[in-house]
């Protein structure tokens, strides 16, 4: 499995500086973060180092009132749903996308899609339409359809179930799914949500076609399991957990003022630097420090003998520290068969479920990022993965 770069604001020099070392990878440009110009230069740019674009279209709200997004040619100036059941408008607004992902250099063509409320036939009538459209006009690039989900709709396996069923008669070489979370938080606590999204991915990879996970975090390194190709994750929250709030005309750049957050990826939980210090008067910073395999120097300067406080730790640091670690952890994610794959992630949970005890007893918290109440929902989607799909995935991994 691989970490994509989902691109938000302030994102350009460390899609710069990650895809260059790293070597490889894609970066999934955001226009509503972006000009039209600074697509094409940032996508050459990105190439030039050895990595591959994405363009996201996010029309997940055709009446969006984000001046960014509106601006852009591609948008549609006067909205009606009828649009996207066929015609010139349609016609229209795919040939302008195609053209905006020629001249950002993309790899392949991700085809908009708008937002499910409930996965329903008006709802599949228009995903029907757009993939249509689109494989009539795009001929150059591999085609991947957007599947974005209410958070209710993924509660429901019957409405997962058809999605699965919709997808086999698609014409296109992968899905690019972006599921809503509940309540707009950052890690999911709700179980059949998670266990739904696993169907979802499992059911569409037995139909041999490639599943990127957009706006994702570390929790979602349990999709390995079912053999989802890549996930993607970026710097803000608003790129590591999907909202429609995101693309509505906001003072963004407030973003949260504005805490230093530490990724420990041995417990899958972030702590603000002031923990660390409690961490690190109890003895037990070292337990939080990233093993070598992750390869992030990035958050050294924490595990230096000062007080992590005291540190000149930065932003840049933390955002590049978390996705560094992402990177390694997706790598490493998916093993040699279903079983194995099962079994590492369990055993990272059950890890990271003694130490953060250990952790707590001693005064040491993640506070709203702390992964200690999450650890039961990913083993309960693991076991129902298993159960639902476990006998075939085995045939076929």
């Amino acid at each position: 499995m691989e970490l994509y770069l989902q691109f938000g604001y302030g994102m350009m020099e460390h899609s710069r500086h990650l895809i260059r070392n790293w070597g490889t990878g894609h970066v999934i440009l955001s226009p509503r973060d972006l000009t039209r110009e600074q697509m094409q230069r940032l996508g050459q740019e990105i190439i030039d180092v050895g990595g591959n674009i994405l363009v996201d279209p996010q029309l997940y709200d055709p009446n969006s009132n984000h001046h960014r997004l509106r601006d852009h040619e591609y948008w549609p100036s006067n909205f009606n749903i009828d649009m996207l059941t066929g015609g010139p408008g349609l016609s229209e607004l795919i040939r302008s996308l195609e053209n905006l992902n020629t001249d950002s250099h993309a790899t392949k063509f991700i085809i908009p899609g708008i937002y499910a409320t409930r996965v329903d036939d008006d709802w599949l009538a228009i995903q029907d339409s757009i993939i249509s459209e689109s494989k009539a006009i795009v001929k150059d690039m591999p085609l991947l359809a957007t599947v974005c989900l209410s958070s209710e709709s993924i509660r429901f396996e019957e409405q997962i179930e058809t999605i699965v069923n919709a997808a086999e008669n698609w014409d296109v070489s992968g899905l690019y799914i972006v599921p809503e979370h509940p309540r707009t938080s950052y890690l999911v606590d709700d179980p059949m949500w998670l266990s739904n999204l696993m169907l979802l991915c499992s059911g569409i990879k037995l139909q041999r076609k490639t599943v990127i996970i957009g706006y994702a975090n570390h929790q979602m390194l349990c999709l390995s399991a079912a053999k989802v190709d890549a996930i993607s994750a970026g710097t803000w929250l608003n790129v590591r957990s999907f909202s429609t709030a995101k693309f509505q005309e906001t003072d963004e750049e407030d973003i949260s003022r504005r805490a230093k957050w530490y990724y420990s990826p041995s417990v899958l939980s972030e702590f603000k630097i002031p923990f660390l210090d409690i961490a690190n008067s109890r003895g037990l910073l070292d337990s939080l420090k990233p093993d070598s395999s992750m390869e992030s120097n990035y958050a050294s300067i924490l595990f230096s003998g000062a007080q992590p406080t005291t540190t000149s730790y930065s932003e840049q640091q933390s955002h590049r520290h978390y996705l560094q670690c992402l990177h390694q952890q997706c790598i490493s994610s998916v093993k040699l068969s279903f079983d194995e794959t099962v079994n590492a992630n369990i055993e990272i949970l059950n890890h990271a479920e003694n130490l953060i005890s250990e952790l707590h007893r001693r005064g040491v918290r993640g506070q709203d990022r702390d992964f200690f109440n999450i650890i039961d929902v990913n083993r309960a989607a693991l076991i129902s993965l298993n159960e639902a799909r476990g006998f075939i995935l085995k045939r076929i991994w």
